[in-house]
């Protein structure tokens, strides 16, 4: 009889990312398992990326929160938890462990026999919310210097007894030149993406012009997220001969760049992380966060440089961006 899992892992961009090869490692050891998942409404279309997952169920807290008092939103939450009901699972796993998360496990049904499982403790500079153990039936402690990739599969590898010891497997799929926007070149192209929301993990822009004149003729693609991003990516093209300030993308747009760019550079960020999910030639620059957590270390066309208050320069990255481009 195959297994029913749900999977709740809801946000936030990189996080939900890193949560994917979950799916490709419960289907290797129980291949007729039916996988569903609970996220956030804005990151549906990342999941569904992902072949392999049966059901998505939206939660849409992030836009409930703001009209809380209004029928219509307490009828969106009453109906998001009668769909999350329907299915009785053999094993839920929340890989979040915030209290949020936990109330979403704890509304989950499951089998007599079945279990809740989560994390026991969080990772070095993670929101973790230790209530959130009051939903499980089996807590996974893991070290706290585990790897965002490897945390929610360890534990779920811990709940069904096998061992998650190869390399992850997103389960996305390659480039797509079929249908692609106006705004996005024929030709093989570089995405920047030098926004984050602290400015500690920004990379300095002179670097990033030095960069992007180097690569020169290659068109770079300056994508951004606000108002002040979009400053900053206006800034940088002024500088650059090549550069092509992008227009605001929905998060379907932001994943297409990233899964047909010929060479990303980034900073430590959610669509840094989706173009090394992708497996595209990806430089990860880490300037104040630090690299053991995120860094993409499962194929060798993805360079990961700098670390938590040591950021590179701009040569570094150049040599780098030249080794992926079979330039070196």
């Amino acid at each position: 009889m195959s297994l029913n899992i749900l999977l709740v892992r809801v946000s936030s961009l990189g996080d939900v990312l890193h949560n994917l090869p979950m799916v490709a490692d419960l289907l290797r050891q129980h291949p007729d398992a039916h996988i569903d998942w609970v996220v956030e409404e804005g990151y549906v279309s990342l999941v569904r990326l992902n072949p392999n997952v049966r059901r998505i169920i939206p939660w849409g807290l992030r836009r409930w929160r703001k009209s809380l008092g209004k029928k219509e939103t307490r009828a969106e939450i009453k109906a998001f938890f009668k769909t999350l009901r329907e299915q009785e699972y053999d094993y839920v796993f929340d890989t979040q462990g915030l209290l949020k998360t936990g109330i979403i496990m704890g509304a989950a049904r499951i089998k007599r026999g079945g279990a809740k499982v989560g994390l026991a403790n969080g990772s070095e500079g993670s929101g973790y919310e230790g209530i959130s153990r009051i939903f499980h039936t089996r807590s996974i402690a893991l070290d706290p210097r585990t790897h965002a990739v490897a945390r929610g599969r360890l534990v779920a590898a811990a709940a069904l007894g096998y061992s998650a010891d190869t390399a992850p497997d997103f389960g996305l799929p390659g480039p797509d030149s079929s249908n692609r926007p106006a705004w996005m070149p024929a030709a093989p192209f570089a995405v920047f993406f030098h926004g984050t929301a602290r400015d500690a993990k920004k990379w300095a822009p002179a670097n990033w012009i030095a960069t992007g004149q180097a690569l020169a003729p290659m068109p770079v693609l300056l994508a951004w997220g606000s108002p002040g991003e979009k400053q900053e990516a206006e800034t940088l093209a002024a500088s650059l001969p090549n550069a092509q300030v992008l227009p605001k993308l929905s998060m379907d747009e932001a994943v297409s760049l990233a899964r047909n760019a010929a060479l990303a550079i980034g900073v430590d960020t959610g669509l840094t992380h989706i173009a090394a999910a992708f497996v595209r030639p990806t430089i990860e620059l880490y300037c104040d966060s630090p690299k053991w957590k995120t860094e993409g270390n499962w194929s060798p066309s993805i360079i990961n440089l700098g670390d938590k208050g040591a950021p590179p320069g701009a040569p570094e990255v150049i040599a780098a961006a030249r080794r992926l481009l079979g330039q070196a």
